[in-house]
């Protein structure tokens, strides 16, 4: 009986210590963490950004100029950066006249490399680190972080930051570039309507509308400002010339087809709140512009 216990407790034992090797030998599981290491190795070399265009641009001119930045992203890492320049009479943006040499960064403002040339250097600086928080700027927006940028970046900076983190966007139906048409004869009146365009990530961004005189004087954006056409005194209009053809502008620039405008047989359009000027020579001519950045 005293033999048969021992025999029975050392069985308990053995089978005991096998229950408990075989628990250990269960909860290792060295391939989950190599799993999870290369999964986090692959997600920080595809990048961080979802492919795709990214816009954005400031909401106001100032002296004359607002800037832009497309970004393109591909595989998660931004590939492409254009900075660039949009004046407020539309046509050629910044950086097209400064590669021109119609800006003159070095002789009017001192600058190392003409504009064109300093804002690729950023460009490529913000392509390199992927962060536009990289571009540190002192007080006036300008840095050191970038060898041979003179010029300020932080609009270059902020605009980046700001088309990241709204997203992607889809490119508009028109080619980049600057767009300009004028009437082919002075009316009786001695003037010639003239539209010119400027167009950023295929959408247009600028639009000027204006009549040049027949005698070479002021044009007639020019002279309503200066308060010497009197439209609303002699036209009886709601607003001065200048002030509903910008209304005009910026309808086009929000509905991007000049169609948009659906003018009646008098040439005056009912969809454009406060224009009550005919605004039929302004879609013709945008129109015709635009028939060259049709992709």
């Amino acid at each position: 009986m005293k033999k048969i216990s021992v025999l029975f407790l050392t069985t308990a034992l053995v089978m005991g210590l096998l229950a408990g090797c075989g628990g250990k030998t269960e909860t290792a599981k060295p391939e989950t963490t190599t799993e999870s290491t290369t999964t986090d190795k692959t997600t920080a070399e595809q990048g961080t950004y979802a492919d795709g265009t990214y816009y954005a641009e400031q909401p106001e001119f100032k002296d004359g100029w607002k800037y832009a930045v497309t970004l393109k992203v591909e595989g998660g890492k931004i590939t492409s950066a254009d900075w660039n320049g949009i004046n407020e009479a539309g046509g050629p943006d910044k950086k097209t006249l400064s590669k021109e040499g119609k800006y003159g960064m070095k002789d009017k403002g001192k600058a190392q490399g003409e504009w064109h040339e300093e804002a690729e250097k950023a460009e490529q600086f913000l392509i390199e680190k992927q962060d536009p928080k990289a571009i540190t700027t002192n007080a006036e927006g300008k840095t050191d972080a970038i060898s041979g940028v003179t010029i300020t970046v932080s609009p270059f900076a902020e605009l980046a930051e700001k088309a990241l983190a709204a997203g992607v966007v889809e490119p508009g139906p028109y080619k980049d570039g600057a767009y300009h048409a004028e009437e082919a004869n002075f009316d009786d009146g001695g003037y010639k309507y003239t539209v010119d365009l400027t167009v950023l990530n295929g959408n247009i961004v600028a639009a000027n509308w204006d009549a040049q005189a027949k005698d070479g004087g002021d044009t007639k954006k020019k002279l309503s400002k200066d308060g010497k056409y009197g439209m609303k005194e002699k036209g009886n209009a709601a607003g001065e010339w200048h002030e509903e053809a910008l209304k005009a502008e910026q309808f086009l620039i929000e509905k991007q087809d000049p169609a948009a405008f659906a003018p009646n047989a008098e040439g005056k359009s009912d969809a454009v709140s406060g224009v009550t000027i005919t605004v039929s020579p302004f879609v013709d001519l945008v129109t015709k512009a635009l028939e060259g950045a049709k992709k």
